[in-house]
């Protein structure tokens, strides 16, 4: 029997294609950047399956219960595969052993590919390159892009922590402020500490804050407590949404004159925008986070395509201000960006 498909079923595989690149296309954002990392510790990259099969993919983050940031991130995920026919399943846990654990559970279910953050790559180092050796693969996003491609990932999609750091960074001292308190709230997330050491590098005077999301009130009380310590503070630079509206809040609540800015975009933080409380979002359009490696995971499943060429795919980063708040202010409402 011949091993080549049926002129129909050809017909219908680069239609299915064809689909999956359009939707790739008017999804992908910002040109792909250089990658320092290298090596190949998990070994080659899977071949893909034959084509035609269904295809399930296990998206698998390190986002907290409630977490507004990893919600838009899920709406995304799930949008692709209810479009390309893709079986969707998300799970997520903060805590680093836990995430990998939820790892090795999709391995063992056998899914047609993986898509993972490495907020902490050491600890997942292992999983990952077990899910590469058994013929999963692996998309990253968000956190860990200097590790992708040496544990074995196809590629990465996310925003490169420091340069939206250094940036940021920079429109607060362009805005003439002089002390920056920058805000973490996710112990050991090395994205996060990027985030702040580019501030440093784009701002000057920056002073870290460690705080626990997972404790909204507690976040409010020590940033408050922060800013009534030491007065010269006059810019804070939250790296969650959640954390923006809460750092506007301890500002006021210190009587501090402290102008915050914040990473990520939520419908609060727009409102917040349009209100003067936040000077600025950084935005790294976390949806497309979520949306671009089911489609990338779907054309290496249905024709050996990849993306990148070994460097981050980008989503960031943006910068949503008083300018241009209003064209995506509704978006944020609808959980897309």
């Amino acid at each position: 029997m011949s091993n080549h498909p049926s002129r129909a079923r050809r017909r219908g595989f680069l239609l299915g294609i064809a689909s999956a690149g359009a939707i790739l296309l008017a999804a992908c954002s910002g040109p792909a950047a250089d990658n320092p990392s290298g090596g190949t510790g998990a070994g080659t990259p899977p071949a893909p399956p034959p084509s035609g099969g269904p295809l399930t993919v296990a998206v698998v983050t390190h986002g907290g219960a409630g977490d507004a940031f990893w919600s838009v991130v899920k709406n995304g995920a799930e949008a692709a595969g209810k479009q390309l026919g893709v079986t969707v399943t998300y799970s997520s846990d903060g805590d680093p052993g836990a995430q990998a654990r939820l790892i090795d559970n999709a391995v063992a279910q056998k899914v047609g590919g993986l898509v993972v953050s490495m907020a902490n790559p050491d600890a997942l180092k292992t999983s990952i390159e077990n899910a590469v050796r058994a013929g999963i693969p692996v998309i990253t996003i968000n956190s860990g892009s200097a590790r992708s491609k040496e544990l074995g990932a196809l590629a990465h999609v996310g925003q490169e922590e420091d340069i939206a750091g250094q940036q940021a960074g920079e429109k607060l001292k362009a805005a003439g402020k002089t002390r920056l308190l920058c805000v973490i709230h996710e112990a050991g997330n090395v994205g996060l500490t990027q985030r702040c050491q580019g501030a440093t590098r784009g701002f000057g005077a920056v002073q870290n804050l460690q705080v626990d999301l997972a404790n909204p009130t507690d976040v409010e009380s020590r940033i408050k407590a922060a800013l009534q310590a030491d007065p010269s503070i006059d810019a804070v630079l939250a790296l969650n949404p959640q954390v923006g509206v809460l750092a506007s809040s301890a500002a006021k609540g210190a009587g501090s004159k402290a102008q915050v800015a914040t990473f990520d975009l939520n419908a609060d933080v727009a409102t917040a925008i349009k209100n003067g409380d936040v000077l600025f979002a950084v935005d790294q359009q976390q949806y497309e986070q979520g949306y671009l490696p089911i489609v990338m995971l779907k054309l290496f499943h249905d024709n050996a395509n990849t993306l990148g060429g070994g460097s981050p795919v980008l989503t960031g980063p943006g910068f949503v201000d008083k300018s241009n708040v209003d064209k995506v202010a509704e978006y944020a409402k609808r959980g897309t960006r």
